[in-house]
């Protein structure tokens, strides 16, 4: 019988070198060479401090900024994730039902409005910065208002909306999306 120890030992060190300390360190390499904002995680910085992530959602609750897709983690990155709901949980049903009815109540809708699904569920990571152009086109009056604008500055607040409308990835993948954190930075930007 061979001894199969010192070559299997070898392949270990071998392997554990490439895939251990290369591969990750090339990576890093060619990233922040190549997609050096993505890489750093996709940090926005307004008037030289960090503001977020355009990657991770946040909770915006005053009337003056666009709300965010409910979050089952409450916007918390560290312990990612869904509320794992089923669709006949009672618990989930009134969770709809109650984000329903905030989101009416909130921005001041007719009660039979058809409230974007994304105001109402929570993503599957809790962390989703999206929302759809419809669903912020619905909060534009009560931004409005909040700030003390007139009706041609609710205008330029939709336009906002259509400026950072984002398309599906690569024109296929996904649907039109604004996100959140970045729209209010122009909302802010906007109007002071």
């Amino acid at each position: 019988m061979k001894n199969y120890f010192l070559p299997a030992l070898r392949i270990l060190i071998v392997l554990t070198i490439l895939t251990g300390v290369f591969y990750p360190v090339a990576m890093t390499f060619f990233a922040q060479w190549l997609f050096p904002h993505q890489a750093n995680g996709s940090i926005v910085i307004q008037n030289g401090t960090i503001a977020g992530s355009e990657l991770i959602g946040q909770k915006f609750t005053s009337d003056k900024y666009f709300h965010s897709r409910p979050s089952a983690i409450d916007y918390n990155p560290l312990p990612s994730g869904g509320s794992n709901f089923g669709p006949t949980s009672k618990a989930l049903q009134d969770s709809v039902h109650a984000s329903r009815q905030q989101f009416i109540i909130q921005n001041k809708l007719a009660a039979g409005i058809d409230v974007p699904k994304e105001m109402l569920f929570a993503s599957g990571s809790g962390l989703d910065p999206h929302i759809s152009p419809e669903a912020a086109l619905l909060q534009a009056a009560r931004i409005a208002s909040a700030r003390h604008l007139d009706s041609s500055k609710t205008e330029q607040v939709k336009f906002l909306v259509q400026q950072y409308t984002e398309a599906p990835q690569w024109n296929i993948f996904g649907q039109f999306r604004v996100n959140v954190l970045k729209l209010n930075l122009a909302l802010d930007h906007e109007f002071h």
